[in-house]
């Protein structure tokens, strides 16, 4: 497969006229419990790979498309893919919230979660006003908090890569239950 990217508006086409489009979201389970595209399937992102995701192709040449919330992680786990050799897989830029802007329909579940990007953000930002206010008031030492914060956002940035979401990820709270890969 030549193109590893497509618009929601080319996978729209896609999925509307064969109905037999493999979409395999890459979210927690519990952000794809909240909302996801109808007949997709969840496979987080730490968890795919090409035996995960054969369980559920009709055929081994059939292609995977890949959503997360903005198009980050299908990116990732894209590349995740390309590196074990499975060349199969395109990742659907902009994620479900260009999905939804575009109209598109989605399935949303009762529960609202906070998404696992702004989890991240929250814990980071978090972690370093708790170790700056530790540094003024207790004990300097403290201040190593907020600066191994913000060497590991630096180290993120860099390499694409998220340790803090990877952990997050694994939470009780971003779980939920998936049977056969579907969630919910």
């Amino acid at each position: 497969m030549d193109k590893k990217e497509i618009s929601v508006g080319e996978f729209y086409q896609i999925y509307s006229n064969t109905g037999g489009a493999l979409l395999i979201d890459v979210r927690t389970p519990a952000e794809f419990q909240s909302q996801h595209v109808p007949n997709s399937k969840c496979i987080p992102l730490d968890e795919i790979n090409r035996e995960a995701i054969a369980r559920h192709q009709q055929h081994p040449d059939q292609p995977v498309y890949l959503i997360c919330r903005s198009g980050n992680r299908s990116g990732m786990a894209l590349r995740k893919l390309s590196d074990a050799e499975f060349n199969q897989a395109v990742s659907v830029s902009g994620g479900i919230m260009a999905w939804e802007d575009a109209g598109y329909p989605v399935n949303a579940g009762g529960r609202k979660v906070i998404s696992l990007d702004r989890q991240v953000r929250i814990t980071a930002g978090a972690l370093a006003a708790v170790g700056t206010l530790l540094g003024v008031f207790i004990n300097p030492w403290f201040f190593i908090i907020p600066l191994g914060i913000g060497c590991g956002l630096v180290f993120s940035g860099l390499t694409d890569t998220c340790a803090m979401g990877a952990v997050l990820a694994k939470m009780p709270w971003n779980r939920g239950t998936c049977a056969d890969g579907k969630c919910g």
